[in-house]
């Protein structure tokens, strides 16, 4: 089993920042993906970014060039560096763990509301 403590939502006006970062403790073995998705209200639950241990990153199209996703893998830790927030990026921001043996795991989730 992993463990998955997130942090940092908040509510920030349009142009703002906010940083969510993602502590994951259990069974973590070397080789795994630490990210973020979202969801907002009615919607599915979509991918942000991604980021393996090796440092491999994937972005959605729609934060490419605002949102930076980062990991500190001594602290089995992942980051989420949002700037220049709309108020499209309003969701609840899980965070994500996945080994390479096909398990899965998922934060609390924590909200993030940007106004206009």
């Amino acid at each position: 089993q992993v463990q998955l403590v997130e942090s940092g939502g908040g509510l920030v006006q349009a142009g703002g920042s906010l940083r969510l970062s993602c502590a994951a403790s259990g069974s973590i073995f070397s080789s795994n993906t630490m990210g973020w998705y979202r969801q907002a209200p009615g919607k599915q639950r979509d991918l942000v970014a991604t980021i393996t241990r090796g440092g491999r990153i994937n972005y959605a199209d729609s934060v490419k060039g605002r949102f930076t996703i980062s990991r500190d893998n001594a602290m089995n830790t992942v980051f989420l560096q949002m700037n220049s927030l709309k108020p499209e990026d309003t969701a609840v921001y899980y965070c994500n763990f996945a080994n390479n043996y096909g398990s899965t795991y998922w934060g609390q989730g924590t909200q993030v509301t940007v106004s206009s």
